[in-house]
């Protein structure tokens, strides 16, 4: 707001200073004033309201929620950097239940890498770091420094959107939080628009790996789109998808990303036998869930890790082997309005479902950013992306169905049922399918 507050200034000091009946004859110096102040006038007005400080939803659950960073060395090789005997690293946040923050200190909003990836991302490196600054005023519900709670808890591993703020899930991660799971929020190094390691290295998107990738992987999406500009059967574009998306680095990514969560879910161990976590993770109940290609991540989890007893995947195609086999277990899909032309590409993915409950749902009159913190803080539909829905009903829905499932699917309880909030919500559509029927 310091530009508006400099606008107030001049025009009272102008206001004081001008004889309203002199006719003021333009001179290159005031043109040039006026010209700035409009500028500064546009400036005051349109940061503030593109990127205002927003308010988080406060979680419902009945525990408040702490953080702690991990770091977690893996025998994965790192193919993104150019050294051949770098190894994958990963910062991974622990979301968890607490009952004294007495101690503690509410964290900030997302992480310092994280920001600076944001800013650099959105405004291609015009504006100084500082512009994000305003962030440290929203307020959050998640606290360092205080204990978790003194049992154990069902583990839900998260996987972010690619090239997004791994951490910008607060409304999401910290309600499912406060209802009494660990959420294990995973940074995928190099993918993931900033990462912090303790000895104070920060590693940003890698945009050239990006280029490089978007550019060898014509040959594999052209025929997956021509294949839903034609006028052919199911069946038959189901057999060009099949072939076209085994090299597409989209479905590399996705099975690169499942080898992070599950390198994660090794490394639980250790955690649960000593320090902070110590007999805190009930590694009998694991979930995976994430959005967009992170969503695609937690899918291919499900599918090769028989640890993950149930999985979501918000708004993410799930590229890879999923055409070819199906799940053993409960998986939610949640969609976003996406409009009519859009390449279904999970039409063809989830064609085989599970022989557990599998759930069909979309969120009606959302974007894809919905199920982030995004149309929070960037309230602004065209730029967001988002879509018409009210972006506090947007994230309440998907936490509700999120919390409903896990409740029902990993917790077992007896109460908990998703179709429930497809009852109570209009705006969201849902099937239930178990094993070959439709519930």
């Amino acid at each position: 707001m310091f530009p508006a507050y400099v606008i107030m200034a001049i025009l009272i000091w102008r206001i004081n200073r001008t004889d309203f009946m002199k006719v003021v004859k333009p001179t290159f110096i005031r043109v040039f004033g006026y010209l700035l102040l409009v500028l500064v006038l546009v400036v005051g007005w349109f940061l503030p309201q593109v990127l205002p400080v927003f308010s988080l939803p406060k979680p419902t659950g009945i525990y408040q929620v702490g953080s702690k960073w991990i770091h977690v060395k893996t025998n994965l090789d790192e193919i993104i950097t150019e050294d051949p005997f770098d190894k994958r690293e990963l910062m991974v946040k622990m979301w968890f239940p607490t009952d004294d923050i007495s101690k503690g200190e509410r964290e900030p909003y997302v992480d310092e890498a994280n920001r600076l990836g944001f800013i650099r991302k959105y405004s291609m490196g015009i504006l100084p770091s500082w512009t994000i600054n305003y962030l440290d005023r929203v307020k959050t519900y998640v606290y360092k420094g205080v204990p978790i709670v003194q049992q154990k808890f069902p583990v839900l591993i998260f996987s972010p959107g690619y090239g997004s703020k791994s951490t910008g899930y607060y409304a999401l991660l910290s309600e499912l939080a406060s209802h009494g799971y660990i959420i294990v929020n995973v940074s995928h190094t190099y993918e993931s628009l900033g990462t912090t390691f303790p000895d104070g290295t920060q590693k940003f998107f890698d945009y050239e790996y990006q280029y490089e990738q978007d550019a060898s992987s014509m040959e594999h999406i052209l025929p997956i789109k021509e294949a839903f500009n034609k006028d052919i059967s199911f069946e038959e574009r189901h057999e060009i998808l099949r072939e076209a998306s085994k090299d597409y680095f989209v479905t590399h990514i996705v099975e690169r990303w499942s080898k992070d969560l599950i390198s994660v879910i090794n490394h639980l161990e250790k955690l649960n036998n000593d320090g902070f976590f110590k007999e805190r993770l009930d590694l009998d109940k694991i979930g995976a869930f994430g959005h967009s290609r992170g969503g695609g991540a937690a899918g291919q989890t499900a599918l090769k890790d028989n640890r993950v007893k149930a999985a979501v995947n918000i708004d993410g195609v799930q590229w890879g082997e999923m055409m070819d086999t199906i799940f053993q277990k409960p998986f939610l899909f949640l969609s976003a309005d996406w409009p009519e032309e859009h390449e279904n590409i999970n039409a063809h993915a989830y064609v085989n479902k599970s022989t557990d409950y599998f759930y069909e749902c979309k969120l009606l009159t959302s974007g894809h950013p919905n199920f982030m913190d995004i149309p929070l803080m960037i309230p602004v539909q065209s730029i967001a992306g988002t879509g018409t829905i009210n972006a506090e009903l947007g994230l309440e829905i998907t936490n509700e169905l999120a919390l409903e499932f896990f409740n029902k699917h990993l917790k077992n309880e007896a109460n908990a049922d998703p179709v429930k909030i497809g009852k109570r919500h209009e705006l969201l559509e849902m099937k239930v399918h178990k094993g070959d029927s439709i519930q």
